[in-house]
Formats: structure tokens, sequence, C-alpha cells
């Protein structure tokens, strides 16, 4: 799975080097700010697919002393090192864009321009799909950020294309206006990435998530009630703690035999395969 993870990631690196090359040479030549920001959006792209790469490539190393539940949070990390990546850039095509309006333009990007960001969209719609479906089949965050990152890219470069053609209309403070909504969206990706990112990092796990598991585990045979349960993300891996009740006058055997079936459940219901259960008697005297 971490191999065609990695494919994702490859087909969004090539994709992005030949859309940052076209878009930055032609911006220049075509003087468009808005589709040499573009251009740079995908540069940011560029540094951030290489570090996702690294991270996948580390999370693939198997447990070590030092790390006995594995390096899948490598991958998590690179993501959010992305993020830093993508927001130094937003920032500067934010500040461009703004500089630019500033100081106002009085000629028009070339309209051929749009037509290139059009096409470049278009590219990009294509490998958010590959990289979309992809995240879904292997479960990997990091995959799953540069997806998401895929589509901004796409929406960019239609926004660029369309502050290129309102340019032509006699409106040529659209096309540096466009640089600045690119700059926005960088930075607004950036953040999205980041807030997930450290929400994994910190052990967060949402509640309704939580909530499938325990309706799971409350329906299985013998299972008195769940006291506690809590989950955590390592790497694209769930890993749950659980605290279950079952009837006090069962074997140590029979319970055992509980815990089997729910993580067989568990596994087969929401794909968790790490599941450390805890049994304990039901009654009053329970401690």
């Amino acid at each position: 799975m971490p191999n065609r993870a990695e494919t994702g990631v490859w087909v969004s690196l090539i994709a992005y080097l030949f859309l940052s090359t076209t878009k930055v040479s032609l911006g220049y030549l075509l003087s468009s700010q808005a589709l040499t920001a573009d251009g740079l959006n995908n540069v940011t792209d560029v540094l951030a697919a290489i570090g996702v790469l690294i991270g996948l490539r580390i999370a693939r190393k198997p447990r070590d002393e030092d790390h006995p539940y594995g390096h899948s949070r490598a991958e998590s990390i690179s993501a959010l090192i992305a993020s830093f990546i993508m927001a130094t850039i937003g920032l500067e095509v934010l500040q461009s864009g703004i500089r630019t309006a500033w100081q106002g333009r009085t000629t028009p990007p070339e309209l051929s321009a749009a037509w290139i960001a059009l096409g470049c969209a278009g590219v990009m719609l294509a490998v958010f799909a590959y990289t979309r479906y992809l995240a879904h089949r292997t479960r990997s965050n990091a995959l799953g950020a540069v997806s998401k990152d895929n589509l901004s890219d796409a929406l960019v470069s239609i926004g660029a294309a369309a502050g290129i053609i309102g340019s032509q209309w006699g409106l040529s403070w659209l096309d540096p206006v466009a640089a600045i909504l690119v700059g926005l969206i960088i930075l607004r990706t950036a953040w999205g990435i980041f807030k997930e990112m450290s929400h994994l990092l910190t052990d967060g796990f949402h509640e309704g998530e939580l909530s499938r598991y325990r309706s799971t585990m409350e329906e299985i045979k013998g299972v008195k009630s769940v006291v506690d349960l809590k989950g955590r993300l390592q790497g694209n891996e769930v890993i749950l703690d659980a605290v279950i009740e079952v009837d006090r006058d069962l074997t140590v055997e029979e319970s055992h035999r509980i815990t089997e079936i729910l993580e067989s459940e568990l596994a087969r219901k929401h794909q968790v395969r790490q599941a450390h259960i805890h049994v304990e008697p039901d009654g009053p005297d329970n401690s």
C-alpha cells in the first residue's frame, strides 16, 4: 500500500515540475502576474511533494529500539513541513500582488496566458482525481493532503485565468487582484493542512469516529458496556484503547474470546487492526 501512495505523490511531483516551469516562464513572457503567481504556487508544491516522498519512505522503516511503534508518524510530519513551505511562498505571492495592485498597471497581460492557465487547471483536476482515489485506497494522510493541494491548484489556475480574461476588457487591475487571491488560496490550503496534521500529531481524534467504533463494540454478544474508549492515529493506522465490562461469572478464556471477536469486527467493519482491550467484570463490586 505505501508504494501506491508514493506513486500518487510521484504523479503530482512530475505534473508540478512541468506546470511550474511552464507558468513561471510564460507568465513573465506574457506579462501576467496572475499566471506567474500560479507558477510559484506550483514551485511550493514541488518542494512539498519532495518532503512528502521523504516522509513516506521514512514511514516504511520497520520498528526499532527507539521507535517501538514504527516510523509512520513521519508521514504526518512531512505534510506539516509541506504546509510551512506553502505558507512561506503564499505570503510572498500575496505581498507581490498587493504591491502591484497598489502601484497600478496599464498594460494587460496577453490573452493566451488565460488559455495556458485553463489548460493547466485541466491537468491538475485529472491529477486530483487520481491522487484522491489512491489516498482513499491507501488511507494515507500525506497523500490526502497532496490531493487537497491538487484541487486547490486547479482552482487557483481557474481564478488566474478569470483575472487575465477580465484584464482584457480594460480592467487591468484584475490580473494583480487574481494574484492576491492566489496567495490567499495558498495560505488557506497551508493552514488547512497544518491544522489537520497538528491535530493528528497531538493525538487528536474525531469524536464521531469513536462513536461508530463504540456502537460496533456494544453490538457484540457478551459486552455489557464500553466503559472507556480512546483512539489515536499512528500514521494511517488507527489504534484503539478500550475498557469493556463483561459478566463477572465468565472464565478468563470466555472473556478473551469476546475480545477476539471485538478485534475481528473492528477490523472487518472499520479497518481497525490495532485494538488494545481491557476486560473488567460487571457489577457493583467493580473497582
